[in-house]
C-alpha cells in the first residue's frame, strides 16, 4: 500500500496500531544492521533505504540525481 506521507515519522504515524508495532520491530532490525552513512527515506510511497550522494555520488544509474536505492 502506497502511501501519501512525505516524511518517515508522518508515515509512521498513519499506520493502525498493529502494523505500526510491527514496521517499528521491523525498521529496529533495519536501522540495527544498516552499514553506516546509509539513509532512511520516503520513496514511492513506503520506507526505503538509500546510499546517499555523500558515499556514491555518482547516484542510481538510471537517473543519477537520485541516490542509490538499497
Amino acid at each position: 500500500m502506497q502511501s501519501k506521507a512525505t516524511s518517515v515519522s508522518e508515515y509512521m504515524e498513519s499506520l493502525e496500531p498493529m502494523r505500526k508495532e510491527a514496521m517499528t520491530k521491523l525498521r529496529k532490525a533495519i536501522h540495527d544492521n544498516l552499514p553506516k552513512g546509509f539513509e532512511e527515506t520516503m520513496s514511492y510511497g513506503m520506507i526505503g533505504y538509500v546510499v546517499p550522494h555523500s558515499i556514491y555520488p555518482d547516484g542510481y544509474h538510471c537517473d543519477p540525481k537520485l541516490p542509490l536505492p538499497l
